[in-house]
């Protein structure tokens, strides 16, 4: 059994070592006051004033000057080198919602992870804060109050079929799959509702809409 090292009772932020937009950190932290770094995103917490209550992964991106900023007892060290640091904190925090900064934009290759770690069985569901999009994996089903013409997009990481009301493309009766038919650009007629028959559905909203997600997914 995976060790538990954060539990909350209240939103997680969870900050990675990747491109970190000027207020992404103070965003997040307003909606999820409780702040875990992955591995070197640990730098970027404590450039912000921040004391982050646990720093988890291989650490392998920590400077070792910083160590020294860090109580030793917040410092978990997670030896296997076949998962990222992103999915390695994810498999650690229970709570209603993380949300991961730190973590989109720079490497392609590095997104690609993020949006794949999202997949996986974590305790708590995570969205991903971007730029300008805010992404999470569709695990049960989701409403929002948007407004007519807002951008709502579904990448399927695996073929997946699902429900919707309120897109102006629906998606019922339709099977998505990576390698026919993806849902990208779609637009919102109203209220927005998804259902997905299975995992493997990334929903992609406006970073606008950051508030409504968290509260809707908690």
């Amino acid at each position: 059994m995976t060790e538990v090292i954060v539990d909350r009772r209240q939103p997680v932020t969870l900050v990675g070592a990747g491109v970190l937009g000027a207020q992404d950190l103070a965003l997040s932290l307003g909606l999820a006051p409780t702040l875990v770094a992955a591995d070197g995103g640990a730098l970027h917490a404590l450039e912000a004033g921040h004391l982050p209550e646990a720093v988890i992964g291989d650490l392998d991106s920590l400077p070792q000057e910083l160590r020294a900023d860090i109580p030793a007892a917040r410092l978990h060290h997670v030896s296997e080198q076949t998962t990222t640091d992103f999915d390695k904190a994810l498999r650690m925090i229970r709570a209603p919602l993380v949300i991961a900064v730190g973590f989109m934009g720079g490497r392609i290759d590095h997104q690609l992870a993020g949006f794949n770690t999202l997949l996986q069985p974590h305790p708590s569901p995570c969205v991903l804060l971007g730029a300008q999009e805010v992404v999470f994996h569709l695990r049960a089903p989701f409403s929002l109050p948007m407004e007519a013409g807002e951008v709502v997009s579904l990448f399927p990481m695996q073929p997946v079929r699902g429900r919707s009301e309120g897109l102006e493309w629906p998606i019922n009766g339709l099977e998505l799959d990576p390698m026919a038919r993806i849902g990208t650009s779609n637009r919102a007629t109203g209220p927005l509702r998804l259902e997905a028959d299975g995992p493997g559905l990334l929903v992609i909203l406006p970073r606008a809409r950051l508030a409504d997600v968290v509260a809707a997914l908690v």
